[in-house]
């Protein structure tokens, strides 16, 4: 139902939710400040963008999304996938993708694909989460320990050697805030949870820095001051090349967001106990990264964390995510201008904690205890999340686990050999007590068990090929196929014309209603003949000892 959660929300509501949301909205929008400040600078952009992307992306995800409580801006997700676009195409080439990757979201969404996320398997979000997880830490070292080194390479091991080489330049005084800024965040949710502890980092450090004329590099240092405004809306320039080129990172931005939404999504409906409207998720989310980008943002999804804490402040309704992004939108209008105190140690202090959370590394060690060819194609998705680049990972990680799932379907599906079974008295049949006992010498009966599908064709085809010698009618029950596609259709249509090749009557029996459907479209049914489908065992058996009699065959029941 693409109906915004907002409208549904408002009925019924009344002033001490309100107050409820509207607090909640305050502390949310004063957790995502520092957040929204240091994905920016991670992701290679300028402050103030993350700022606008809260403000803007974020009112729309809550005004228009599926979801209650969901609270929208820039997320980790989104800094390497970010930090690659802006390094090869500019900020312009960014703000084109994330256009582009909203208008993905908003046809996802119409189209109702929002069920079709869950079909991406775990091991694959795992790897790629980690890996952006270790990529964020990274790029924090060098502000953490202060390092006084250039312009930090892009690739993983280079800018690891180069911090190796530049260790002896470590700014104690730096180093110092990050390890304060770690020890609040720490340990001030034992203090009070009411307050949030990125927020009192931001506060003390800052202070003390200013206060004290620490030589530290802040905001203001390297970027310097912050525009306290929000600006008019404006269309990016890139030429038709570079759009077209931007394609393929736009498709990456639009998978990611649409996986870091619905699962924040998925998580907030565990804490509230409620039902969220994933298809209106995808159509809000996509919307807002349509107008981010228009005022200088970046892209934006549904933030767990923020998402998380707004639950636990009490806000139920899409208000307090509005109320965040009206927060944020006041902070940075009459206080923006102080941002440029924040030291870059505070902030990179912050982000070591959130790829922490993000890392999920007792998820991690408990998948690699897993099955073997899960924890591949884990591993492979993490190595090329750091090592090469996130849509490689996302989509190499995508093909292995969809060949991991190919191959188990084809081990659970089945062909037997079943003539024996058929001329077993009745007390020592199977479960199938419906079959007859009547099978004439010269029959063979194969049976294919579960779906038939390419991954199975090979060994159905490879089972037939054991026949030592050629039956002069061959029946394959189709009993237990509940689906059959193009690849087991020619299979069986190839098993058809060399049967016929040796003299040998093929029949289809028991066939099911899609397989039926499917052999009726198919070129099978020509070479097959539409009189050799059965319904039941008892016609193709019948129609077995019809052919062997016009053939001067003898018809008697075996053994």
């Amino acid at each position: 139902m693409l109906v915004p959660k907002l409208v549904t929300s408002l009925r019924g509501y009344t002033r001490t939710q309100l107050l409820a949301d509207s607090s909640a909205g305050v502390i949310v929008g004063i957790v995502a400040l520092p957040l929204c400040i240091a994905f920016a600078i991670a992701s290679g952009v300028t402050p103030e963008r993350g700022l606008y992307t809260g403000i803007i992306a974020g009112f729309l995800i809550s005004a228009l999304g599926g979801s209650r409580v969901q609270v929208g801006g820039p997320t980790g997700a989104f800094v390497v996938i970010v930090y690659g676009i802006v390094q090869q195409y500019g900020v312009d080439g960014l703000m084109v993708a994330t256009l582009m990757a909203g208008v993905i979201l908003v046809v996802m969404g119409l189209t109702k694909m929002g069920g079709a996320i869950k079909f991406i398997p775990f091991p694959v979000t795992t790897g790629f989460t980690s890996g952006i997880a270790l990529i964020i830490f990274s790029s924090q070292v060098k502000d953490l320990l202060g390092l006084g080194m250039g312009e930090v390479p892009s690739e993983f091991f280079a800018k690891w050697a180069a911090f190796g080489q530049a260790i002896g330049t470590i700014n104690p005084w730096a180093a110092a805030i990050s390890v304060a800024t770690l020890l609040i965040l720490t340990f001030w949710p034992r203090v009070s949870r009411r307050v949030p502890g990125p927020f009192v980092a931001l506060i003390l450090t800052t202070g003390v820095v200013a206060l004290a004329g620490l030589p530290v590099e802040t905001i203001g240092s390297r970027f310097g001051e912050i525009n306290a405004s929000l600006p008019s809306p404006s269309l990016p320039s890139v030429t038709w090349g570079e759009a077209r080129a931007l394609v393929g990172p736009a498709f990456t931005i639009a998978i990611l967001a649409a996986i870091e939404s619905l699962l924040s999504a998925v998580v907030a409906d565990g804490m509230i106990g409620g039902r969220h409207r994933s298809n209106m998720e995808l159509v809000a989310t996509g919307v807002a990264n349509i107008a981010s980008p228009l005022f200088g943002g970046i892209p934006a999804t549904g933030a767990i964390a923020r998402t998380a804490t707004n639950v636990k402040s009490g806000g139920r309704t899409p208000v307090a995510g509005m109320v965040h992004a009206l927060t944020l939108l006041l902070v940075t209008l009459f206080f923006g201008r102080w941002a440029s105190l924040i030291p870059l140690a505070t902030l990179a202090g912050i982000l070591v904690i959130v790829a922490y959370n993000m890392s999920e590394w007792r998820v991690f060690r408990s998948e690699l205890r897993g099955p073997r060819n899960d924890a591949a194609v884990m591993v492979a998705t993490f190595a090329l999340t750091v090592i090469v680049d996130l849509s490689v990972a996302i989509g190499v990680g995508m093909v292995l686990a969809a060949f991991l799932f190919m191959k188990r379907m084809s081990e659970v599906t089945n062909v037997r050999f079943v003539t024996r079974e058929f001329t077993e008295s009745p007390d020592d049949r199977d479960d199938r007590t419906d079959r007859p006992g009547d099978v004439p010498p010269g029959v063979e009966i194969y049976e294919i068990d579960g779906p038939f599908f390419f991954g199975a064709a090979q060994k159905f085809k490879d089972t037939l090929a054991e026949v030592s010698r050629k039956p002069k009618v061959l029946i394959i029950s189709l009993r237990d196929v509940p689906s059959i596609d193009s690849t087991a259709l020619h299979a069986l249509q190839d098993i058809v014309r060399r049967s016929q090749g040796d003299g040998t009557l093929v029949l289809l029996s028991e066939v099911r209603a899609q397989p039926l459907v499917a052999i009726g479209r198919s070129a099978l049914l020509d070479e097959l003949g539409e009189e050799q489908l059965f319904g039941n065992m008892d016609d193709a058996l019948a129609r077995a000892r019809e052919h062997l009699a016009a053939r001067g065959e003898r018809v008697a029941v075996r053994g």
